[in-house]
């Protein structure tokens, strides 16, 4: 299967029909891992270069949101997708707990204070979903974020969905393209990562009991996810469903969706012409009119005798 083909089979563009069940974490779309790197690696370099054009082009920004299970591989796309980016023109934050300022504010404050200005590529490590996953599966979350009880009501995470579109929606008419991609890991693989953080020293770290804690709400967890990609995939901001069971083919998919979406902008590098072109000519006029002799002379009656 083409990748562009791959991308529309992944892309969740009928939500109302959408079903998690329905997706096979360790699909590969028909690749294999050779082939897989060997694209990735020419796509890297592709990047780069469209990053190049974002940045001149100067109209857009482009906002990466990556969602998943712990150990699903979020931090491994950010740091193999994203390494044929130039740092300076992109930004990465990862999402935790909120703080006693996030809890002030009202629930997408802290995600819209990290949108990425025009020219850059911005990463959301979790994001404004954690608000319908996280706080969803905890109720108890939801009480410490001071909401009036009166708008507390049943319909709180439709209503949170709506709120959502809109501000994803927004973004979208004033030039910020959001992209946004669920991994999806099976459960059994996860216990696998899991355990892989506690056998390799330079892994155990990133292990918290937590983990485990977490893991046993599987179910609700799923449920929360299936609710939010169907409540919230929509144009101009539909989710990638991205089976992330093989953590190449996860990143082979994130790479290719960022070309495709940023191959669509139609970006270009400012033309200098007119008055502006006339001061390059003289610019390269005057480079070129101090010649090489000179300094080659400088050079040699400048160095040292007897060495």
């Amino acid at each position: 299967m083409t990748p562009s083909k791959l991308l529309k089979r992944l892309r969740i563009d009928d939500p109302d029909g959408f079903r998690l069940a329905a997706f096979d974490p360790a699909d590969t779309g028909g690749h294999d891992k050779d082939d897989a790197q060997a694209m990735l690696a020419d796509d890297l370099k592709r990047l780069g270069e469209l990053q190049q054009r974002l940045y001149t082009d100067g109209r857009w920004a482009l906002l990466v949101v990556l969602q998943g299970m712990d150990a699903a591989g979020k931090d491994g796309v950010i740091e193999h997708v994203m390494t044929g980016l130039n740092p300076q023109g992109c930004n990465v934050h990862a999402f935790k707990a909120p703080s006693e300022e996030d809890l002030a504010h009202d629930f997408l404050w802290r995600a819209a204070v990290r949108v990425p200005e025009r020219r850059r590529i911005g990463i959301f490590n979790r994001s404004h979903y954690e608000e319908t996953l996280v706080v969803r599966v905890h109720p108890e979350l939801l009480e410490r974020q001071k909401i009036p009880p009166q708008l507390v009501g049943k319909n709180i995470w439709k209503e949170r969905f709506q709120d959502i579109r809109k501000f994803e929606r927004h973004l979208a008419r004033n030039g910020v393209v959001v992209l946004k991609f669920f991994l999806h890991v099976s459960r059994e693989e996860q216990r696998q990562r899991l355990l892989e953080r506690l056998e390799e020293p330079a892994k155990r770290w990133k292990f918290s009991k937590n983990d485990i804690a977490e893991r046993k709400l599987w179910d609700e967890y799923m449920k929360a996810y299936e609710d939010t990609l169907r409540g919230t995939s929509r144009e101009p901001a539909p989710w990638y469903m991205v089976p992330a069971d093989r953590k190449w083919f996860a990143r082979l998919v994130v790479a290719r969706a960022m070309i495709e979406t940023l191959d669509s902008l139609d970006l270009h590098f400012p033309k200098v012409e007119g008055a502006a072109l006339k001061e390059l000519e003289q610019v390269r006029a005057a480079l070129e009119a101090e010649g090489g002799a000179p300094a080659d002379a400088t050079k040699q009656t400048s160095k040292p005798k007897g060495r």
